[in-house]
């Protein structure tokens, strides 16, 4: 049986959230393996999150809640968490992100990670970080798919983006993976909070080559504008320019097909990829 690991608290929001499991589960007098019937877990996957290993699944848990009665406690603990994932330059865009009633986003070669399938941000991380350890790529999948649920909890929320066609065409992952991808786009192309258009290579070259772009408008009426390269991001939060990349989009916006014809372009390179 490997060794347990000492639990510090004062370490990281991780080591708290397994202390945590691990005084509740006890004072309940549970087992792992009866507390993982109960969660809808297995014993390893809960023995691992409790002695600080890996992050725990996002559903876990409110369920974890409900089981020892503890309110709102281990999702406010789990909202910390995933925040602990991310550098420090990224982790104001992402309470940003969560204030935000418009979002403006530009994918330049990547689709944006608010609008990737679990599969294609898996595949996307591997590739990025080969070395990485497989623990270490869960972590960065999860919290992308946490700040989607964010998102998707704000029905008002205004979205639009912006892709080049490089996005579609230099997909990640297997065959299966790339087309379940653009099918999420077409889904997501113009429906009643989120419009999606492709900016066609006939488009020729622009202002915003060489980086994405996120444009963000809180519920105050603030806007900033994050721009990202490959391994860096930058939060502006200056009036001026938030104006010059705000007109920087709209022209690009205005130059990228229309909704339909941009679902239709994802429709052709979806039918386009080998079987």
């Amino acid at each position: 049986m490997p060794a347990r690991t000492e639990l510090t608290p004062s370490l990281s929001v991780r080591h708290l959230f397994g202390a945590r499991l691990q005084r509740h589960r006890e004072q309940a007098g549970l087992s792992l393996e009866r507390l993982a019937s109960i969660v809808n877990s297995s014993r390893s996957a809960l023995s691992r999150v409790e002695h600080a290993e890996v992050m725990p699944d996002e559903d876990l848990p409110a369920k974890l809640d409900v089981a020892f009665g503890t309110g709102e406690d281990f999702q406010e603990l789990y909202v910390l968490l995933i925040k602990e994932i991310h550098p420090d330059q990224f982790k104001r865009l992402m309470a940003m992100e969560a204030r935000a009633k418009c979002i403006r986003g530009l994918g330049a070669q990547i689709i944006p990670g608010l609008l990737q399938t679990e599969d294609y941000s898996r595949a996307q991380f591997r590739l990025h970080s080969p070395k990485a350890a497989p623990e270490r790529i869960d972590e960065l999948v999860i919290g992308r798919m946490h700040r989607q649920a964010i998102l998707r909890s704000k029905p008002n929320a205004d979205l639009a983006w912006v892709l080049d066609e490089a996005c579609l065409r230099r997909l990640y992952g297997a065959p299966d993976v790339a087309r379940s991808q653009l099918e999420r786009l077409v889904q997501l192309t113009c429906t009643t909070t989120t419009t999606i258009q492709v900016l066609p290579f006939a488009a020729g070259p622009h202002g915003l080559l060489g980086g994405t772009l996120t444009l963000l408008t809180l519920e105050d009426g603030t806007e900033v504008a994050y721009e990202e390269a490959i391994t860096t991001g930058t939060l502006l939060e200056d009036q001026a320019s938030c104006d010059e990349y705000r007109r920087a989009y709209h022209q690009l916006s205005a130059r990228a097909l229309s909704p339909s014809d941009s679902a239709d372009v994802i429709r052709s390179v979806m039918e386009a990829i080998p079987q």
